[in-house]
């Protein structure tokens, strides 16, 4: 079977994002109409900036779909940047539109300004920023809900919820405020459920093929993501308090608790799947921080750019979608076939 995989581009600021998506079956339905509220979810959320004031994403499915069913064929997603219009000249692919205004070089602590002016050579952050810029996530977002859709014909669904922004695990809206009014941001730490799971998926024969390990990757490399768990966090425990009892009834072996979040030896176990994440603060402050000038090499104050307060809330979006790729990609790997009806899961 082929394996399930997508590869973005685009900018921030550029005219589009775009993904391909291969290794889809044919004959699964997919509805831009939910990729759509997909993208709305991802774009609200208390602490969002401005810039959502400007954008409101919306899905062009470009190939790979016809009378609303997948053909096997690869899936190109397109999501148009609104605010694009206001940048040509910024983002334009002409040598003869630069001038230096259109640059910057002081860096932004937290952000990849610094290590990726270095790797890339380059004294021009724009070039670092664009790319490196969590506006990538919409359409990441935009697979995610193809992935969904493909995972709802097996009756596999998703839930997800904050469990804490910054130290306070209730009146998260005024938290928030606070922070905002101090001109500074703050993050937080969610919960992503995925329940229905058939019993082994993911394999223990190799580190790679671990499916904790696949799925700490996927969310772990979401922007501004520090801590990924899977579960309850055994620290604290005794092995006794710990592990997940077993037990027969109705010729079935159950769980009656499920601290290993789903999962045992790098395998689904029939339990949901329980993922916890950890979002750092955003980086880009309305009261700088201190940095440095990469150009004149002088210490300066950090560039700043549109940011929001708080994106906690879209982050679990992101989080639901980075997992659902995952989880359809071994769906295929161990039931997999050419078209959607040749793939049972008992």
């Amino acid at each position: 079977m082929e394996k399930f995989r997508f590869l973005t581009s685009g900018e921030s600021h550029g005219e589009c994002l775009t993904a391909i998506i291969e290794g889809i079956p044919s004959g699964f339905e997919i509805n831009p109409d939910f990729i759509n509220t997909e993208l709305k979810r991802r774009q609200s959320g208390y602490g969002r900036g401005a810039r959502m004031d400007i954008e409101c994403d919306t899905v062009e499915i470009k190939s790979g779909v016809r009378f609303g069913k997948t053909m096997g064929s690869p899936v190109t997603l397109v999501i148009k940047n609104k605010d694009y219009q206001n940048w040509q000249k910024v983002m334009s692919i002409k040598p003869e539109d630069f001038t230096e205004e259109k640059s910057f070089s002081t860096c932004r602590p937290g952000h990849a300004d610094f290590a990726g002016s270095v790797k890339y050579k380059t004294q021009d952050l724009r070039n670092i920023l664009e790319r490196s810029s969590a506006r990538q996530t919409a359409v990441e977002v935009a697979v995610g809900a193809v992935a969904k859709q493909i995972l709802n014909r097996f009756n596999i669904k998703c839930s997800s919820k904050i469990l804490q922004i910054g130290k306070v695990t209730e009146n998260f809206e005024n938290e928030i405020d606070r922070v905002k009014a101090q001109g500074d941001t703050i993050g937080g730490k969610f919960e992503v459920v995925y329940e229905n799971l058939p019993v082994g998926l993911g394999s223990h024969v190799h580190w790679d093929k671990k499916l904790d390990g696949k799925i700490a990757q996927a969310v772990m490399s979401i922007p501004a993501i520090k801590v990924v768990e899977i579960g309850e966090n055994p620290l604290g425990y005794a092995g006794s308090e710990y592990h997940d009892e077993m037990f027969v009834e109705n010729g079935k072996v159950i769980h009656k608790t499920n601290r290993a979040g789903g999962l045992e030896g790098g395998m689904t176990n029939g339990e949901p799947l329980v993922v916890k994440a950890v979002m750092k603060p955003i980086p880009t402050l309305i009261k700088p921080l201190n940095s440095a000038d990469i150009k004149t090499m002088t210490n300066s104050e950090a560039h700043f750019e549109r940011s929001d307060t708080c994106a906690v809330e879209a982050c679990t979006v992101v989080a639901e979608a980075r997992i659902a790729c995952v989880l359809v990609d071994e769906i295929l790997l161990k039931y997999g076939g050419d078209y959607a009806e040749d793939i049972i899961i008992p």
